[in-house]
């Protein structure tokens, strides 16, 4: 399950501690409602997802996927759907998703670590690809967001080969923004969700949607789009008040509107 804490940050931690933070079809469905209220609430400045206890998420519910050998497939095209809506919009919204892994990510979450616009995560904790482990492949992103961040020869390795990375090699693959001390990394968290929180929202949501678009289009069409959005962009309060001050040589205040 999930726990989310609401303001001008909107914060979901995971919360089943007790069984490791499975990756379950409550779970799926949970992050899609709450992606998609971030998503519509222009309140929402920043989002931050961490985890309670041992772990920061196991993966897939195995106890539950071999309940029924005959209706797995059917289970799995059911659960992922929370899932994979829930990762397009937070890929897709205006506040920035900050995720911060305290311990031992696990499948679908290595892949929430590569969607979010930034991850943090301690010394300590491990990213372990664990699908072809089980005979499976990635889902929930997987071969979405990873090839993103690392590169697709490296992605490979990590699934075919079922890699386990330290938080160094995470940081040194391109999987996590920054690395931080155990002790401090809720801190040094927090500081940049509030650096994000005061920045000017809808801004961020253009720059977001353009990254996604940046290796599939080619070059004229992205040039459009980018004026498109800049265009866009210059209709809100922030962008005309930021302009103005930083004018005027005083700092703006961005109100995310």
């Amino acid at each position: 399950g999930l726990l989310i804490a609401r303001g001008l940050y909107e914060m979901a931690c995971i919360a089943r501690a007790k069984g490791g933070n499975p990756m379950d079809l409550q779970f799926n469905t949970e992050l899609s409602f709450i992606a998609t209220e971030c998503d519509e609430n222009q309140s929402v400045r920043c989002v931050l997802i961490d985890a309670a206890g041992k772990y920061f998420g196991v993966g897939a519910d195995l106890k539950t996927m071999t309940r029924d050998r005959d209706q797995l497939p059917i289970f799995i095209k059911n659960a992922t759907v929370g899932l994979h809506s829930a990762l397009s919009r937070f890929a897709r919204m205006n506040a920035p998703v900050v995720v911060s892994v305290h311990a031992l990510a696990v499948g679908g979450f290595v892949a929430l670590c590569a969607a979010a616009d930034f991850c943090f995560a301690a010394r300590s904790a491990r990213f372990y690809a664990a699908f072809t482990g089980i005979g499976m492949l990635p889902d929930g992103g997987g071969t979405t967001f990873i090839p993103r961040r690392v590169g697709v020869r490296r992605a490979a390795e990590f699934f075919l080969r079922n890699q386990t990375w330290t938080a160094a090699e995470a940081l040194d693959y391109g999987l996590i923004s920054h690395l931080a001390d155990d002790d401090s990394l809720r801190d040094e968290t927090w500081a940049l969700v509030r650096e994000l929180a005061s920045g000017p929202t809808r801004a961020f949501g253009e720059i977001k949607n353009l990254l996604l678009s940046t290796s599939e289009l080619p070059i004229e069409a992205q040039l459009e789009q980018e004026a498109r959005a800049m265009a866009r962009v210059t209709r809100t309060e922030d962008a005309w008040h930021g302009a103005c001050e930083v004018a005027a040589r005083r700092k703006p205040k961005f109100v995310g509107r």
